[in-house]
């Protein structure tokens, strides 16, 4: 392999392993840190915003140090970390794992961008590449899937990068450095340019996973405009779309911006994006996802700039300590857009400015950038490398869209079997990722309709899954979602019967910090027999219960239901005996679970809460009440048969 694309190459894997830590850190800081929301948030983005900021004190060790020893030394703790972490340990050691996987890559980037000075072909096939590896997965990292196959992938991921790093030729400007460097001085190879395009690593990165380049949120896209009305179908075909963003991304990223004002159309495009994207709409999902991948990757373009020739010694050291303080500036940036826009759903302070204002400062740093005179070539032809990444990415679609189908049995069933369950998205008590534990939790209840909270469809906090779709396919049921904060997260109904007339209806906060709603459908059993379903999680404000919820959801399912049999389920979070609680009954609803009391739903691992409920019109009999034991979530599932009326 040439040295230039050596260098990117291993650039671009060094950022693959990265984010695989970063997506088994995140949501750490909330399910092993946060000790299921016992935790003030104000104390998890501490944590989690320290160590970026201890970060900065990295380019001061890669001046005294040399970047040479420390860029392999990161790397290496980088590469065990990620290796480690495919064993999925759990609890905290999983989360400190994590925690130096982070350290050593953001001291690994510091010392990269020392030797770096044009670092753009590297970081845009290290972010498309993830994103076409994240799709064909189904968003479900190697790393939590421990199997051999992941082992393997894993290992060989690792050993690339560290083969690639100890190269002696690893050394100066990926693109505009000769090979003959290596002996050259520290922080002299590569020459003086190069720190716009490190400082938009980190805010390219939030930008790419939160919006531009995630899988999830375009599976998440996809399914708004099956089903419309503000709710969401299992879509065909989910992921169609990413090769698509993947090409313009990469397209844009690789080849050289217009001249003269037709340098706007990358920072207006991104921009737009974001826009789109906060208006927290989720039939605007998918036009924010190409706006925004497009528009990210001419951004990127703009600070390649690679005009220059290389400077002398001096120039070139001065050079790698703007670059070091770039990246590590950009990085932060990164946690402060991550901390500050998922807290808000702690808080209860308004975020959609978060991704917008994140957008003008890779819009401004991006269009200020000087023009590009002589461009020279970069490691890889632009055509050739979208092309080859787009190959993967259109994997996706025929290896990972599955889609569920709900047929009607025989005649309408004499009975029913309902589960409700806080997923805690998708993560259990230890801190994994745990689809298997939560599909054969529900799956031993042999359900014909599951109503699920907490469900998150594409958050970078948790990790960039859509839980949902991935927990159909292995219920083999179909789902309709109902958005409660934003878009992709809120509750869903999961039905192995048809399901007709979604509907769903904000809830008013009432102090409360993370929105609410409640989504209601019909079950057609066949012959004409219908009963209606409401799916919701109650958020109850500061010290009090959610009594305004709780009288909006009653009245909202009895009209809905329009006197057939109505099931209403969920988190809703308040006791028998309380205020909240007594709403469902004067609304004329039994509680299913009454035969079972007292049924303790949470904490998981030690329940003392009887928060989880299930409630039935009288019309229903409910029989076999149940909260089976598993840890696959922070609460236990509820499951109860009920048989339907007569005909």
């Amino acid at each position: 392999m040439r040295y230039r694309q050596l260098t990117t190459g291993t650039l671009a894997l060094g950022v693959l392993l990265l984010i695989d830590v970063l997506r088994v850190w995140l949501p750490g800081i909330i399910t092993i840190f946060g000790q299921a929301a016992s935790t003030p948030a104000e104390l998890m983005g501490a944590f989690a915003l320290g160590w970026f900021v201890l970060a900065m004190g990295a380019p001061a060790v890669v001046r005294r140090v040399g970047a040479r020893p420390v860029t392999v030394v990161a790397a290496v703790a980088l590469a065990v970390a990620r290796l480690t972490l495919t064993a999925a340990p759990g609890g905290r050691p999983q989360l400190w794992l994590a925690t130096a996987g982070l350290l050593a890559g953001l001291v690994w980037l510091v010392g990269v961008a020392a030797d770096t000075d044009r670092p753009v072909p590297g970081l845009a096939l290290g972010f498309a590449v993830n994103a076409a590896v994240h799709a064909v997965l189904d968003t479900v990292d190697l790393v939590w899937r421990g199997d051999w196959v992941a082992w393997l992938l894993s290992a060989v991921a690792v050993a690339v990068f560290l083969v690639g790093t100890a190269q002696p030729g690893q050394r100066g400007g990926a693109g505009n450095a000769p090979a003959d460097t290596a002996g050259a001085p520290a922080d002299a190879a590569a020459g003086p340019g190069g720190a716009r395009a490190w400082l938009l690593a980190g805010p390219a990165l939030l930008l790419a996973g939160m919006v531009a380049l995630s899988p999830a949120l375009t599976r998440t896209g996809m399914s708004y405009l099956v089903a419309g009305d503000g709710v969401a179908r299992s879509p065909l075909f989910g992921l169609a779309p990413v090769p698509v963003a993947v090409a313009g991304f990469l397209g844009a990223a690789l080849t050289r911006p217009p001249r003269g004002w037709g340098r706007a159309y990358g920072p207006v495009a991104l921009l737009a994006g974001a826009v789109l994207f906060a208006l927290d709409r989720g039939d605007l999902l998918l036009p924010a996802i190409l706006l925004a991948s497009v528009g990210l990757g001419a951004c990127l373009a703009l600070t390649d700039d690679t005009s220059h020739p290389d400077s002398d010694t001096a120039n070139a050291g001065t050079g790698a300590s703007r670059r070091g303080y770039a990246v590590t500036a950009g990085m932060l940036v990164f946690a402060l857009g991550s901390v500050g826009y998922y807290s808000a759903y702690d808080l209860g302070y308004p975020n959609a400015a978060v991704p917008v204002v994140v957008a003008v400062l890779v819009a401004a740093v991006a269009f200020t950038a000087r023009p590009v005179v002589q461009r020279l070539p970069g490691p890889f032809p632009p055509l050739r490398a979208a092309a080859s990444v787009t190959a993967l990415a259109l994997l996706a679609p025929v290896l990972a869209d599955e889609v569920p189908v709900a047929s009607n049995r025989d005649g309408p069933p004499a009975r029913l079997t309902v589960v409700a369950y806080n997923i805690r998205m998708g993560f259990g008590l230890d801190g994994r990722f745990d689809l298997t534990g939560l599909a054969d939790v529900v799956d031993r209840q042999r359900p014909d309709v599951v109503l699920l909270s907490e469900v998150d469809r594409a958050w970078l906090l948790n990790g960039g899954h859509d839980t949902l779709d991935l927990l159909a396919d292995r219920l083999g049921m179909p789902y309709v979602f109902g958005p409660a904060a934003d878009p992709v997260w809120g509750d869903a109904v999961l039905s192995r019967w048809p399901v007709s007339d979604p509907r769903t209806l904000p809830l008013a906060a009432v102090g409360a910090p993370t929105g609410a709603q409640a989504l209601a459908v019909t079950l057609d059993l066949g012959d004409g027999v219908r009963t209606a379903v409401v799916s919701t999680h109650l958020q109850p404000p500061p010290g009090k219960g959610p009594v305004v919820q709780a009288r909006a959801v009653a009245n909202f399912a009895t009209r809905y239901a329009a006197g057939r049999p109505l099931v209403v389920a969920g988190d809703l979070n308040t006791e028998p005996g309380d205020e909240a609680f007594a709403e469902f009954s004067n609304a004329g609803l039994v509680d299913a679970l009454a035969a079972a009391r007292p049924l303790a739903t949470s904490p998981a691992d030690d329940p003392r809460q009887q928060i989880d409920h299930i409630f039935v019109s009288p019309g229903l009999t409910p029989s076999d009440p149940v909260a089976p034991r598993s840890t696959a979530s922070d609460h236990l599932p509820v499951a109860v048969t009920v048989t339907l009326p007569p005909r």
